[in-house]
């Protein structure tokens, strides 16, 4: 391990990448009459509130600045609408190329993001990374692949890669004024409140099983609240590229998950376009800064 990454820091950050990379597990674990939709909403429910009492029974509600409402709303509406599209999409794909699509793209959208928005222009090694995730996806997709990718779960894939992307770009405003606890416990929060209306829609009556229950446990405390303190203390002890770099803890854990878990199999061409995408986000996060 470099000198300049703490130990205590380089395992808060494992952890968290971990604990973030079950959450497809976790879905399929639950009843079958589980809805994507409803597993989106509910986590992003108990983890918005386990952040926000944590936030308040801490006294860290003393905002430096006035948190800019576009910011906040960004934010929210992106970790929103990532819920339904990736519980959806690993549905579909299964756990493991359904992550990897997800977090191997988030990074190419950024940069997207960034240029349209900010006017930065990405480094070189970002074109050569989105040009291996392109091939990757194509992979996935093409005939003769895993019978479970399908062409609609891997489009869902990318929209929550572009959803994170944009919790991303907004939250990177709001960290850069108020505490990290704070903007999560907020955005968390406004999220779930934009989720709510899906469970008056479709009733998660899956939570009345016990199966369900820890499933969404486990999402709303473990995958999500836990999960993004222990990466946020992290992120405090060791440089931002190296938390990224040990965040690959993620797809690495669903896609193991998935393969020796759940059972899922994948096929040479599917695998090797899953690769292709995993390979495309090392790059960026052993180049990026």
């Amino acid at each position: 391990m470099p000198n300049s990454v703490s130990s205590q820091g380089f395992w808060l950050v494992l952890l968290g990448a971990i604990f973030w990379g079950t959450t497809g597990t976790a879905q399929a674990f639950a009843p079958d009459s589980a809805n994507p939709l409803t597993v989106g909403a509910i986590r992003i429910a108990i983890g918005g509130s386990a952040l926000l009492i944590a936030a308040l029974l801490r006294g860290r509600f003393k905002l430096k600045k006035k948190m800019a409402l576009g910011a906040v709303l960004l934010a929210s509406c992106g970790m929103a609408f990532y819920q339904p599209f990736f519980f959806t999409a690993v549905g579909m794909t299964g756990v493991a190329i359904g992550t990897i699509v997800t977090i191997g793209s988030a990074p190419i959208f950024a940069g997207l993001l960034a240029l349209l928005v900010l006017k930065e222009r990405p480094a070189l090694h970002w074109y050569a990374a989105t040009g291996l995730a392109i091939i990757g996806c194509i992979l996935l997709i093409a005939p003769g692949g895993d019978d479970r990718v399908n062409t609609v779960g891997i489009i869902l894939a990318l929209c929550a890669g572009l959803s994170f992307s944009c919790y991303v770009l907004a939250s990177k405003k709001l960290l850069a004024e108020n505490p990290a606890d704070i903007v999560l416990a907020v955005v968390f929060t406004v999220g779930a409140i934009f989720l709510a209306p899906l469970l008056f829609i479709y009733k998660p009556t899956w939570l009345l099983e016990p199966s369900g229950i820890l499933a969404a446990l486990h999402l709303g405390l473990i995958a999500t609240a836990l999960a993004y303190t222990l990466f946020t203390s992290g992120l405090a002890l060791v440089p931002v590229a190296t938390a990224v770099t040990i965040a690959l803890a993620e797809p690495l854990t669903a896609a193991m998950l998935g393969i020796f878990l759940v059972g899922e199999r994948l096929s040479t061409l599917s695998l090797t376009g899953a690769l292709l995408v995993l390979f495309a986000l090392i790059i960026i996060s052993r180049k990026g800064k």
